[in-house]
């Protein structure tokens, strides 16, 4: 029987941590566990798993593998260690793909589409020059894209600051016109008491959707949002396990959920997901700023789900200022976009052929990445 029988973890610039799973028979699988600026955190996480649970196991066993490091600790959940059994869930899947030659997709039921639209981000962490920016993406064929909606925001803002949001919306829609979609994303920058007056006067401008309006902790503020406004709402990137989003379905206030492949515990969880928001009639966009283990884990689980929407990713991020998704991969013509779309990969696994000498080179680089801490002209601490 073949067994899992050694693994090694690669913290890789800009932000990501890289997971190779080995097995008695010689195959490798990948994985892309972390959390975006704890990458060592997680890391002690991965460690704890593989060396408790799976090292001698059959690889082949994922929802028995699962169950056990999810259930077999008391505490459960959280970013951490479902980001851990993220990554470990992402490589078992790629390995067994790679066993039965087939993508991942074909190994979930088989696929639902023969590409999935992609997104791109314009504008940075302080949204700024997004109509130019806007407009050179539609020059490269891209038909969607993100932006977030305002830098630091008040609990109680100025209408100049509402109407700065308003602009910079007004000025990316009128330089790419009505045939381009526009996420705008919160990032749950605003409380509120704001959210509800922002979201009616971007209104006008027809996002594709707000995303992350408020803070997971505060998904119960959903539906007085959802009260003044048509515009769909978009949640999740934030939340960890099925056992996270149920509330929100039942509460039905949500249009689309971001849950994120390397944060919600991999590809046999966002599967489970998918499905749970399918029966409530909410469309799927998974999160993904991440590397290109990470997107491709997406893709195979946007090619099986029908309510899949768009999908994330991370090709000139304003993250990515030292490495870039497509920098890692022997081959990066898999992600090549085409009128806005991704062609779903055709190789065995995830679909991907990591560079290994390329990741060994740049684990050599001290990666201590961290997401900046923003304070208000009170010094008080601003969500970022």
């Amino acid at each position: 029987m073949t067994r899992i029988v050694d693994y090694d973890l690669y913290e890789v610039p800009p932000r990501w941590l890289f997971l190779r799973l080995e097995t008695s028979d010689g195959r490798v699988g990948w994985g892309e566990p972390v959390v975006e600026g704890r990458a060592k955190t997680v890391r002690a996480a991965v460690e704890e798993l593989l060396e408790g649970y799976l090292l001698g196991e059959d690889p082949a066993e994922i929802e028995r593998h699962w169950q056990t490091m999810y259930r077999g600790g008391f505490y459960r959940g959280g970013p951490i260690l479902m980001s851990a059994i993220a990554g470990i869930d992402q490589a078992l899947w790629d390995l067994k793909g790679k066993r039965f030659g087939a993508p991942v997709y074909e190994l979930l039921g088989g696929k639902a589409r023969d590409r999935i639209r992609v997104y791109q981000w314009i504008g940075g962490d302080r949204p700024a020059d997004v109509g130019e920016a806007a407009a050179e993406k539609v020059e490269q064929g891209f038909t969607a894209f993100k932006m977030n909606a305002v830098p630091e925001f008040r609990r109680i803002e100025t209408p100049a600051a509402v109407a700065e949001a308003v602009e910079r919306l007004e000025t990316v829609r009128e330089a790419v016109g009505d045939e381009v979609d526009i996420g705008v994303d919160f990032h749950g920058r605003v409380a509120k008491s704001m959210a509800k007056r922002l979201a009616a006067a971007l209104e006008p401008y027809e996002p594709m959707f707000i995303e992350e309006p408020v803070l997971s902790g505060h998904n119960d503020a959903l539906g007085g949002i959802a009260a003044h406004t048509t515009t769909p709402i978009a949640t999740g990137e934030r939340m960890f396990s099925r056992w996270d989003f149920k509330e929100v379905f039942e509460d039905g206030h949500v249009d689309v959920i971001q849950p994120d492949l390397s944060h919600a515990g991999g590809i046999t969880e966002v599967h489970k997901i998918a499905a749970m928001a399918e029966a409530y009639d909410v469309a799927l966009a998974p999160h993904c700023p991440l590397g290109p283990i990470a997107l491709a884990s997406c893709v195979q689980v946007d090619a099986c789900a029908p309510n899949a929407l768009i999908q994330e990713q991370s090709l000139d991020i304003h993250y990515n200022e030292t490495s870039d998704v497509l920098d890692y991969l022997a081959d990066s013509g898999v992600f090549e976009y085409e009128d806005g779309y991704v062609a779903l990969p055709e190789e065995p696994g995830l679909g991907i052929e990591i560079d290994e000498a390329h990741v060994e080179r740049q684990a050599e680089r001290d990666v201590d990445w961290h997401n900046p801490v923003w304070r208000h002209d009170d010094g008080s601490v601003a969500e970022w």
